[in-house]
């Protein structure tokens, strides 16, 4: 070989940096439209989840234009249905915080003392103890939400991109007959994508009533304030892998040191890692399986990385945004196929049983 003439390990390291430059423009760029990005993804998620229900009205005998309509109809309903919910709990939230201003302000000079104690300068605990008030609290919520504006918005693009995407399913099942024959791996991985992105969505979100409810559930025998707030941000956060029940739990913790002292705290404690471990740990593995199968340095990651990328809602849709990615970049590609058990996951047509791999 000549001197400086390439070699295949700098081919190599070149496209690496390729590949990391690439993904990291990539980060950048959807970052940069998230407002977009986010109700678009979280549309097509919905979109695939409900197509099974127009299939079965379909097979019914129902006109394909009324079961497309309806479908989109229920989907309208559920998202009305939460969207109220969110504003009920946010205005309990902002109605909640004044009537503990006392022991908020309190907990607030216990954490200036603490700082003060490690030799932190009193300006920067002042910065940090400003936060610890009922309105600034409330205004650092509102913002996490968003705007009404920007909630409106967003709620304007879901709703319609799943109604085109919901008439564009329908000629999905005649795109991938016609693809196959060229791109059966592609085609291979689109339905495998699909079908685990269904299941997990839709035990995840079965699971996360379960959960929300219980909890709600038991913190209104323990007389926790905001019971039903909180029940929600359980199952909001049952879609955060990981890191959900940690956000979830500190709340109720807050009030109910404030109402019940230590031992509402520790009962608090006791019942969510309880009903934690059950549905998070046993139920939604046997009822998900392997369609999803992601290590879980992955999944922490991905949540990580997504939230920073789109927000809040990235950390909701973590699991399945990286399911996406490993679609195009791994399962698609039979060459990239021994990356499967390196993310922690076995073969795609393992994943899935044999129904599932011909179901479209």
């Amino acid at each position: 070989m000549a001197q400086g003439e390439p070699t295949s390990r700098s081919y190599r390291s070149a496209a690496i940096l390729a590949g990391l430059g690439g993904a990291t423009l990539t980060a950048f760029g959807l970052n940069a439209i998230q407002g977009f990005i986010a109700p678009v993804f979280l549309a097509l998620i919905l979109t695939i989840c409900v197509h099974p229900l127009r299939i079965a009205l379909e097979r019914r005998g129902t006109p394909q234009g009324i079961a497309t309509g309806t479908v989109i109809g229920a989907v309208f309903l559920l998202l009305a249905a939460f969207v109220t919910a969110l504003i009920v709990a946010f205005a309990q939230f902002a109605a909640l915080l004044p009537q503990y201003a006392s022991q908020i302000a309190a907990v607030g000079e216990t954490v200036a003392a603490g700082l003060g104690a490690l030799g932190l300068d009193p300006e920067q605990i002042q910065v940090v103890v400003s936060d610890l008030n009922p309105g600034r609290i409330v205004a650092i919520v509102g913002g996490i939400l968003g705007s009404v504006t920007n909630i409106t918005v967003a709620l304007v693009i879901i709703l319609t991109t799943l109604i085109l995407m919901a008439m564009d399913a329908t000629s999905i099942p005649f795109l991938f007959r016609l693809i196959e024959p060229d791109r059966p791996d592609m085609v291979a991985a689109l339905r495998s994508f699909a079908i685990g992105i269904r299941k997990y969505m839709l035990a995840t979100t079965g699971l996360g009533v379960a959960q929300g409810a219980l909890n709600w559930l038991s913190l209104v025998i323990l007389g926790v304030p905001g019971a039903f707030l909180w029940g929600l941000l359980a199952f909001l956060c049952s879609f955060v892998p990981n890191i959900g029940y940690f956000i979830a739990i500190i709340p109720p913790l807050v009030f109910g040191f404030f109402t019940g002292g230590w031992g509402t705290v520790v009962a608090i404690v006791v019942i969510y890692g309880v009903i934690n471990l059950v549905v998070q740990s046993i139920v939604q593995p046997r009822i998900v399986g392997n369609a999803v199968a992601l290590s879980q340095t992955i999944t922490f990651v991905s949540v990580l990385f997504w939230a920073v990328v789109i927000g809040p809602v990235g950390a909701i849709l973590a699991i399945p945004l990286t399911l996406l990615v490993r679609t195009l970049l791994i399962d698609s590609d039979p060459s990239a196929q021994w990356w499967r058990p390196v993310i922690g996951g076995s073969s795609q047509k393992d994943a899935l049983s044999p129904k599932e791999q011909t179901e479209e």
